[in-house]
C-alpha cells in the first residue's frame, strides 16, 4: 500500500492577493447589477437567520 503525503505550504501572498482581487470585483458587480434592493446588513441578517434554522439554533 502506497503512503499519501501531504504538505502545508504557507499561501502564496501573490495568489491570495489575486483571489481575493478577483471575489471583490466580482461582488462589486454582483452589488451594482441591481439584482437586489436589500442592503448588506439585510442580507447578512437573512443569512444568518437561514444559517441558524439549518443547525438548529
Amino acid at each position: 500500500m502506497s503512503r499519501q503525503i501531504k504538505s502545508f505550504k504557507k499561501p502564496n501572498d501573490e495568489q491570495l492577493k489575486a483571489q481575493t482581487d478577483w471575489l471583490r470585483a466580482k461582488l462589486e458587480r454582483a452589488e451594482n447589477s441591481g439584482f437586489t434592493t436589500d442592503s448588506k446588513e439585510q442580507i447578512l441578517m437573512q443569512s444568518k437567520a437561514m444559517l441558524n434554522q439549518n443547525i438548529g439554533i
